[in-house]
């Protein structure tokens, strides 16, 4: 046990790092071009980056997951599933490149199409960097990672912010992305050079199938299920409505993906080594739970009431309108942080097949959600809540399915217990804020924000210490005497 904590610790220590140094500038660029590009921009390139990423499944094909779970593949077989990802990338790219064409016609827009073509290069690198970085974070390599990602987001943000400032346009907007992708893949490769064959590697990938193919499958599914809003957003009501939608779900993606993306990169490598003693998987992972929801629940409080400042402050004025459903989506913030952990215990398990199950629930259910919000009522505000409410049924689900098979009838009141304690903090966090929100919301938003944070500071450290989570006082007793 306790060196499964030393090897989560570091891990998520050196992510952290990586995760933490690269928002400021990941704010600063949102920030410039939030006030230099309209929503209509936005809406384009979210369109583009949607569907790009479904592209994308096909060439990872659960791929990178399966060299990390496992052990017995011989650096033959890294080669033929390099290779493998590497020609599979290629043609991907070029039929992402040709549906260019169909796909700005459906949205009627042009320029689309040119963000379609320049997109296909980050698919390419992308695909090629699959088995490199799966190799990364199969040696848990976590300091490296943290550098290689603090280096390539402060460049690449910097150049945005540049590219932006110098009017490319929305242009600028595909510059991160596409950067990235190449730069990861050079300094990754340069770490585990991969030979390169002129066929297809399918023996190699036979090895891995019966895991990868649940993977692929799963990936498949989530895609609609996490995408589809967006597509439908920008067909059926307008770019500029997309914009909005697209402003809010990032903002609340934001804490969302600063948080899990540290802990759930770790979590696989780490506890793929205890696959075959369930009991010690299950008991560590319920730590992991109640840490997720300490951080997670309260939190959606504070995004709730710190919405409309948020907003101002980050992307300006002309943003106000997606307020209201950045409010509505930041609810489910804190359940999504616990639920987004989960694919980790499925994939250390060996049970790709559960994960594949809750990806059909979840798919199901959330496009359920997004045709009722945007067909039935009509309005981002109905659909963000309708998105809210499938993700805390798809909580449900998830877990039941995750203890009754996966974990083989583990009780399922254990995450009960773990979520109690942070169930009451956020009660009293919202109570608090909103009676604070009464007066700080006449004050200028600088004013409130600021007084809105030291109510949540208090409250939530204060709280930790009485309950004796963390012994803050002591920690901070024991710094002051060194």
């Amino acid at each position: 046990m306790s060196n499964i904590k030393k090897e989560l610790f570091s891990g998520v220590f050196y992510t952290a790092v990586a995760k933490y140094s690269g928002i400021v500038i990941s704010l600063a660029v949102t920030a410039v071009l939030s006030r230099l590009l309209s929503p209509d921009d936005f809406g384009i390139v979210a369109i583009a980056t949607v569907i790009i990423s479904f592209f994308s499944i096909f060439t990872d094909m659960g791929i990178g997951a399966a060299v990390i779970q496992h052990k017995e593949l011989t650096p033959k077989d890294l080669s033929s599933l390099y290779s493998f990802t590497l020609w599979s990338g290629i043609s991907i790219s070029l039929l992402f490149f040709m549906a260019s064409w169909p796909i700005a016609a459906w949205y009627n827009s042009p320029i689309l199409r040119t963000l379609c073509q320049l997109l296909s290069i980050n698919l390419l690198f992308a695909s090629a960097n699959i088995v490199p970085n799966a190799l990364i974070s199969k040696n848990k390599e976590f300091k490296f990672i943290a550098w290689r990602s603090f280096i390539i987001q402060t460049s690449t943000g910097i150049l945005a912010i540049g590219a932006a400032l110098a009017g490319a346009g929305l242009y600028a907007l595909i510059v991160n992305p596409i950067l990235s992708s190449i730069f990861i893949f050079i300094i990754s490769y340069r770490k585990y050079p991969q030979k390169v064959s002129f066929t297809w590697g399918l023996h190699s990938v036979k090895k891995i199938f019966s895991y990868s193919a649940y993977q692929f499958l799963f990936n498949v599914i989530n895609y609609f299920s996490r995408n589809l809003d967006k597509l439908l957003i920008g067909k059926y009501m307008n770019m500029s409505q997309l914009g909005y939608y697209e402003k809010s779900y990032r903002l609340m993606m934001l804490p969302l993906q600063n948080i899990t993306q540290v802990i759930t990169p770790v979590m696989h490598p780490v506890f793929s080594d205890y696959q075959k003693d369930l009991d010690q998987l299950a008991t560590s992972y319920e730590k992991i739970i109640r840490f997720l929801a300490f951080i997670g629940l309260p939190l959606s409080m504070f995004l709730f009431f710190g919405a409309r400042e948020i907003t101002l402050i980050i992307f300006g004025d002309q943003w106000m309108p997606s307020v209201p459903v950045f409010q509505i989506l930041s609810l489910s913030v804190g359940v999504q942080i616990i639920l987004s952990s989960s694919g980790s215990i499925f994939q250390a398990a060996g049970d790709t097949r559960s994960l594949f199950i809750c990806g059909v629930f979840s798919s199901a259910l959330n496009v359920t959600g997004m045709l009722v919000g945007i067909f039935v009522f009509g309005t981002l505000e109905a659909l963000a809540a309708c998105i809210c409410i499938t993700f805390l049924i798809n909580f449900i689900q998830c877990y039941l399915q995750m203890y009754y098979v996966t974990l083989q009838k583990r009780k399922i009141v254990l995450i009960g217990k773990q979520l109690l304690s942070p169930l009451l903090l956020s009660a009293l966090i919202f109570i608090a804020l909103q009676a604070t929100s009464i007066y700080a919301d006449k004050m200028p938003i600088l004013v409130s924000i600021t007084i809105k944070g030291i109510v949540f500071i208090v409250i939530f450290g204060c709280y930790i210490q009485y309950t004796k989570e963390y012994d803050l006082i002591g920690k901070l007793k024991s710094k002051l005497k060194r």
